[in-house]
């Protein structure tokens, strides 16, 4: 599975930015999805899962009520609405993809990694 994020930019404290990542396989029902994120000098974070098949989600406590993930089946794509940005939220920000339906909060559980994008929250 190849992952393609985009969507990442320069944005003010407060505001919204909207991630995608598209996956080159069309037969997803079996995996999870998720978000992570990385500033350097830390371990890449959990932000949240979807699972393809029921479309049920997970997120970091640290994000909860501000980032939603929602998945499109047609486009093959995973969304990560952020709002109510923060400063903390600057990061690089991964999609990753496993097959199974789990949704791991570790990345070493994850086998599929898209390229990253990068946000930027200004204060």
């Amino acid at each position: 599975v190849q992952l393609q994020a985009s969507g990442g930019g320069l944005v003010q404290a407060g505001g919204s930015l909207t991630l995608s990542c598209a996956a080159s396989e069309r037969a997803l029902s079996s995996y999870t999805m998720a978000w992570f994120r990385q500033t350097p000098g830390k371990e890449r974070e959990f932000v949240g899962a979807i699972s393809w098949s029921d479309g049920s989600t997970s997120s970091a406590n640290s994000v909860k009520g501000r980032f939603t993930i929602s998945r499109e089946n047609a486009k093959n794509t995973v969304f990560l609405q952020m709002n109510s940005l923060r400063p903390e939220d600057t990061a690089v920000y991964y999609c990753a993809a496993r097959r199974g339906r789990y949704a791991y909060t570790s990345k070493d559980y994850y086998t599929y990694w898209g390229q990253g994008t990068l946000v930027t929250v200004s204060s």
